[in-house]
Order: structure tokens, then C-alpha cells, then sequence
């Protein structure tokens, strides 16, 4: 599949803005192993080969297990992540996925058994970014490179 267009250089405003909103992120309380798999989550949500392949080289750069990053796909009934990271990785689907009726209550209620006002505020903005770098990259189809 044939890229579209490079948004970088067609509107280096607009990517000036995100690239912001990004930066803004490496100040996020939520620990890095837990962001990077949350955005690898939500790539696979939004079929976002370019992202997926980026976040997953980046957890296995991090020390990420290969057979963490193969059962991430199936995390619902994979018994390889910890409560707190099915929490995260629940919110995240929800947050991802609006259109579906998970966002009820007692989800959030689980995630916050698990994490504190500030964490659940700064997952939800790591969810809102990595979804908005995926909605650009296949609007544009921005592949992987080989």
C-alpha cells in the first residue's frame, strides 16, 4: 500500500502541535513499560501497522518479553499481564473503542483499585495521544519501514 503523503513536511504546523502534545507525554506518571505496551494495544485496536511495529521495537528494546508482545493481541484471556496492566489495558480498549458500551462505571472503578487520580488522568492522555498519532498514520497509510 502506497503512502499518501508525508504530513511532516505538507503541514509542519499541525505535526508541530502534536509533536507538543507527544513531548508532553514523557512527563506522564504511568511507568514507560506499561505506556509502551498501552500504545502497541492501541495500534492493534486501529490496525496501525506503522505504530504497532514502532511501539512493539521499542518494548522489546526496553527488555519487553516477545511472548508478552505475541499474547497482547488475546490479553483478555492471557494470563501473562498483571492486574494492574489489565486494568490499564481494559481502560484502554474502552477509551480506544468509544463506540462499544464499555465504558461503564465498574471499569472505572477497577482501574482505579489500581491507580491513583493523577496515574488514571495521565493514562488516559498516553491512550488520547498514541490514538491520534494512529488516526494520521493510516489516513495517510504511513508504513513500516523493511
Amino acid at each position: 500500500m502506497e503512502p499518501r503523503l508525508d504530513y511532516y513536511t505538507a503541514s509542519p504546523e499541525a505535526l508541530k502541535a502534536i509533536m507538543l502534545l507527544e513531548a508532553a507525554n514523557f512527563d506522564l506518571c504511568v511507568e514507560k513499560g506499561l505506556m509502551e505496551l498501552i500504545k502497541l494495544r492501541v495500534s492493534q485496536l486501529n490496525d496501525c501497522a506503522f505504530c504497532a511495529d514502532m511501539h512493539a521495537t521499542q518494548a522489546r528494546k526496553n527488555g519487553e518479553s516477545p511472548r508478552r508482545l505475541h499474547s497482547l493481541v488475546v490479553w483478555r484471556t492471557c494470563s501473562l499481564f498483571t492486574e494492574r496492566e489489565r486494568a490499564a489495558l481494559a481502560w484502554c480498549d474502552a477509551v480506544t473503542m468509544l463506540d462499544q458500551p464499555s465504558m461503564r462505571d465498574a471499569l472505572y472503578e477497577q482501574l482505579c483499585a489500581h491507580f491513583n487520580e493523577r496515574e488514571v488522568v495521565d493514562l488516559t492522555v498516553g491512550i488520547a495521544t498514541i490514538n491520534c498519532w494512529n488516526r494520521i498514520a493510516v489516513s495517510f497509510r504511513k508504513q513500516p519501514t523493511v
